[in-house]
């Protein structure tokens, strides 16, 4: 064999190996961009699946919250319907009724919601899910809601009426009267959440003074003592917050909203817990409120509530239910099982019914002196009855819309506050015209030949609309204004996406 021959041969051994090197390399490097691509491919997949999940679960909560609007703007019609039959089981006593239709959203809103809630709602009809056709959503998905009556809470804007003291009055009670049971002591005799000590007139005061304003600027810190026959020493606001190093002081005007009164001294996470928010997932148990027209619906209002508005007031000799555990078990037993066999239905007829029943008086009073539960006079009981109502106007609704998919569930969460004070009757809105021209003109010309719309509470009470001055001397803005106020779906004046 030549010397060339065995050198050619020697340099082919050598490069054996090469090509499976660059194979296997080329190999390395595809598999590492497709798996990159593939994660990016997921991840971009799972951003856009997430969106499309969030988005629907958004416009199924929107449905819960008009959904609700409408059952909520349909109550008036219910009671006048159920009028009568009540009226004849109180023997005619009693004033208007309110039937808290918005206790049974679940049943009533069934044939909107999954197959779940249209099956269950068909099942209390007696209907047959077979020959039902479109109800209910499809392609997955549901919503749950649950309607807050605000009127049946403490609310802590009251002191931002400014109207002397009666408001901060009316609050500083309510506030003392649920602080007031023994159990609580330890609350108060410890630290707060700012490492303070801040007693139970402390607390009351720092909320009412954080709410209210004088108009001169003179800030005097309240008392808390709304019943002291005497005027007692009053020192300006304590600058408490500066004090002890926080970044904000008093704002001296209304809560924005509930979570805002976490700012306030003494309100720390046991305070928020036992007189706030016991139950976060649960806002039907919620006992403060800053969206409350002001006085205290007590046919709605849970037994706590009823207890602190109860031991709020004013009496010649303190009552043993505000001060014995035992008359106040037996209170808020006796109280929540009469809610019970009402299955809804208001109690109190009239404001007289509850001042009565405190008494031992009436049938109501004569159930709670059978608990062994004391008789509560009053000192001044008209004063008790100008701090409530039977009737509730303003509403929280916590929708959830809700979407299931693939290894995880996708919700959205709408918490929005409905003030139906101003609501028309469903119905009783006059015409609305958007732009002018012909189309104005014609429609203008078809409303003076429809009879007018009867007005009500916050209804606009015109039938006619104009492009410039109505009849009544008003501008179409005005009307077109007057009108969205009058929404008998109520008028929106809080609204949260979580």
């Amino acid at each position: 064999m030549s010397i060339k021959r065995k050198t050619r041969r020697k340099q082919r051994a050598d490069e054996r190996g090469v090509a499976l090197i660059l194979v296997l390399g080329s190999i390395t490097l595809l598999t590492v961009f497709l798996t990159q691509l593939q994660e990016e491919t997921s991840s971009e997949l799972a951003a856009a699946l997430s969106e499309r999940d969030a988005l629907k679960a958004e416009y199924f909560a929107r449905s819960a919250v008009n959904l609700s609007r409408l059952l909520i703007a349909t109550e008036p019609e219910i009671s006048s319907s159920v009028a009568p039959i009540l009226a004849l089981l109180n023997q005619g006593k009693g004033g208007k009724i309110q039937i808290p239709v918005w206790e049974f959203t679940d049943l009533v809103l069934g044939p909107f919601n999954d197959a779940v809630g249209s099956q269950s709602f068909l099942a209390s009809i007696g209907g047959d899910a077979r020959s039902a056709k479109n109800i209910g959503i499809t392609g997955g998905g549901r919503f749950e809601v649950s309607i807050v009556d605000e009127d049946a809470k403490i609310n802590l804007n009251l002191p931002a009426q400014n109207d002397s003291s009666t408001s901060a009055d009316r609050l500083a009670s309510q506030l003392l009267g649920l602080m007031v049971p023994p159990q609580y002591d330890e609350l108060f005799n410890g630290r707060d959440g700012d490492g303070q000590f801040s007693d139970r007139q402390s607390v009351c005061s720092a909320l009412v003074d954080w709410v209210d304003s004088q108009p001169d600027a003179n800030e005097i810190q309240y008392n808390c003592d709304p019943h002291s026959q005497t005027a007692g020493s009053r020192s300006p606001e304590d600058n408490f917050y500066q004090t002890i190093g926080l970044p904000y002081q008093r704002k001296n005007a209304a809560f924005d909203s509930l979570e805002e009164a976490r700012l306030v001294r003494g309100v720390g996470d046991d305070f928020w817990a036992s007189f706030v928010d016991p139950e976060p997932e649960n806002p039907k148990k919620r006992i403060m409120t800053v969206w409350g027209q002001g006085k205290l619906n007590v046919n709605a209002a849970n037994a706590q509530t009823l207890l602190a508005f109860v031991c709020g007031q004013d009496f010649a000799q303190p009552p043993e239910l505000c001060s014995d555990p035992i008359q106040m078990q037996t209170f808020i037993m006796g109280v929540t099982l009469g809610k019970s066999f009402t299955f809804g239905l208001p109690i109190f007829g009239k404001t007289q019914d509850f001042i009565d029943m405190m008494a031992g008086k009436g049938q109501l009073g004569t159930i709670l002196a059978g608990l062994q539960l004391k008789p509560v006079t009053f000192k001044v009981p008209k004063s008790v009855a100008s701090a409530m109502q039977l009737q509730s106007h303003r509403f929280s609704i916590y929708a959830d819309g809700i979407v299931p998919g693939y290894k995880r569930t996708t919700k959205v969460r709408i918490h929005t506050v409905v003030d139906f004070v101003t609501a028309g009757q469903l119905g009783a809105l006059g015409t609305v015209i958007v732009g002018g021209g012909q189309a104005a003109a014609s429609a203008a010309a078809l409303a003076t030949t429809l009879p007018p719309t009867p007005s009500s509470a916050g209804s606009t009470g015109s039938s006619a609309a104009t492009t410039g001055a109505s009849a009544s001397g008003t501008t179409q803005a005005d009307d077109i204004l007057k009108q969205l106020n009058g929404n008998p779906a109520g008028t929106i004046i809080y609204w949260r996406v979580e």
